[in-house]
């Protein structure tokens, strides 16, 4: 299972998280033709690597195309793998045809802002892979829903201005090529650190995190170190919360390669990067428990539904994917009997589940927490009986077997063929597994 880990000890923008992911292995050239198909003519985009409070990070830049033609040396790629001795003084590289000056992290540099429409269309010409289009105009949706929301006006009415300026498209597009590039099956984002403040923006000044910000972070965890400035952007927040399957610490992985994206800032208190750590952790195929993994587990309380349909629910939760589910008798409210619904699942499959809950059941909440499950290996072995095979499920830990137990449904259809009781099949099977 290929991981990403977002760190964002010091906020997030969107040209901070593509750095990283830059820093960490994605090619310049192959995003450099994808942001050209968009079409938008004047700008460019280029990276060079800085020096962030003693840390070497890759800083991603918007420019006017003219200024392209004066930089140091033209570009070749990102090494996939950042020295660890790189130097800030290292060759800046510039691509063609598109971008101008500034940082997401300050938003509000290019004025000229643009309409829904105008951006879908944009993305429309675009390179990305279908499934890329429809992402990033998923994600200009959320961004007008949220708009329009908070200015109370009709979402075709929304001009999208810090999100809406140019860099801030190409930041969002680029970050779906990106995470379209590197194919991760999960993706772990920090709390994140949103600062402390007050910032500007078009519709004046207002205190950090910003409106927008404080819409699209949706239950992601957030906290502020006490810098007074604004750490985390809606552009930040928004690439963050689309493709996070879950918010937390380090998970179980072993780290392959580490990228650190820039800001436009130098904070004295702590480098101001995101950093991107990429790795693999344990594959979960279906029918197989690895040794350890984290899982979701997610619960509420029903007193109110046809106990008929938890049937159901139960057959429609482990289709979509979840590990295990269970019912437990509850005391709810106002002394009445109720049910405990409790699914395990995998941390990706967390939205899906808990969509389908709400869609098919009667419940208006539910909680879900994140946790550590370790399992034993597990192997299906057919062992031979006297009157037909049994396939029996063997569990062991560093190559000891220490469970094994014949499949139920096997025990019952040998009962049935040979009108032998239950009892005396599984008698049988388990003294075959005893003298194999």
């Amino acid at each position: 299972m290929r991981i990403l880990y977002f760190d964002c000890f010091a906020g997030a923008a969107g040209d901070m998280i593509l750095g990283a992911l830059l820093d960490a292995g994605l090619p310049f050239d192959e995003l450099k033709r994808a942001l050209g198909s968009l079409a938008v003519d004047g700008w460019d985009v280029s990276v060079d690597r800085v020096l962030k409070t003693g840390v070497t990070a890759t800083k991603f830049r918007v420019h006017p195309l003219a200024l392209a033609q004066h930089s140091m040396a033209s570009f070749s790629e990102v090494p996939p793998k950042r020295p660890s001795a790189a130097k800030a003084d290292e060759p800046t590289h510039t691509g063609s045809g598109l971008r101008a000056p500034g940082s997401d992290h300050q938003h509000g540099h290019h004025h000229h802002h643009h309409s829904l429409k105008q951006i879908e269309a944009a993305i429309g010409r675009s390179a990305l892979p279908d499934t890329g289009k429809a992402r990033a105009i998923a994600m200009f949706g959320r961004l007008a829903e949220v708009e329009a929301d908070i200015h109370g006006m009709p979402i075709d009415q929304v001009h999208l201005h810090e999100v809406g300026a140019i860099d801030s498209i190409i930041d969002i597009v680029g970050s779906v090529f990106a995470m379209e590039w590197f194919a991760a099956d999960r993706v772990v984002v920090s709390p994140l650190n949103v600062g402390g403040g007050m910032v500007r923006s078009a519709h004046g000044v207002f205190p950090v995190p910003a409106p927008a910000t404080v819409r699209l972070l949706g239950q992601a965890p957030v906290y502020s170190s006490g810098i007074q400035a604004e750490l985390l952007t809606p552009t930040g927040a928004l690439i963050l919360t689309e493709y996070a399957s879950a918010f937390g610490p380090v998970p179980a992985m072993t780290v392959e390669r580490v990228g650190y994206g820039a800001g436009d800032r130098d904070l004295p208190e702590t480098p101001n990067v995101v950093r991107v750590l990429v790795g693999t952790g344990g594959d979960t195929p279906k029918g197989v428990s690895p040794q350890a993994m984290r899982v979701v587990t997610l619960e509420c309380e029903i007193d109110d539904m046809n106990p008929q349909i938890f049937g159901v629910l139960m057959d429609l939760l482990y289709a979509a994917g979840a590990l295990e589910v269970f019912y437990s008798a509850v005391q709810m409210k106002k002394n009445r009997p109720g049910t405990l619904m409790t699914i395990v699942a995998r941390p990706e499959d967390r939205e899906t589940l808990t969509d389908l809950v709400f869609r098919e059941s009667t419940t208006i909440g539910i909680r879900y927490q994140e946790l550590a499950r370790e399992c034993l290996e597990r192997e299906i072995v057919i062992v031979p009986t006297p009157i037909g095979p049994v396939r029996f499920k063997v569990a062991s830990r560093g190559g000891r077997v220490l469970n094994a137990q014949p499949e139920f449904d096997d025990l019952t259809k040998l009962s049935t063929e040979r009108g032998i009781p239950v009892k005396d099949v599984q008698a049988l099977a388990q003294k075959a597994w005893l003298e194999r």
